[in-house]
């Protein structure tokens, strides 16, 4: 199991739209850990850590997002694991 920490920053209609519980829901049912929260620029930023597939499956949902959300780009950027996170946060 590789384990694998994946800083993403998601463009498009993702404020408004319940994105940020969707992207906890999804790390949740996954069992990934790390947190999301909103930019003042209008994207999103999420950290996932744990089974790289995992992260994979994840980001492939966070393209979708849920209903009302239109995601244009997400940009992923792979960090090294660091295990600092336990259990998935939303962040204000």
């Amino acid at each position: 199991m590789e384990e694998a920490r994946a800083h993403l920053f998601i463009e498009g209609r993702v404020q408004g739209v319940f994105y940020r519980s969707f992207t906890r829901n999804v790390a949740a049912r996954l069992g990934l850990h790390g947190w999301v929260k909103n930019l003042y620029d209008s994207r999103v930023e999420a950290v996932f850590e744990g089974n790289r597939k995992l992260i994979d499956q994840a980001i492939l949902e966070c393209r979708k997002g849920p209903p009302g959300a239109y995601v244009t780009n997400i940009d992923v950027v792979w960090e090294a694991y660091t295990g600092e996170t336990k259990g998935f946060d939303i962040k204000y």
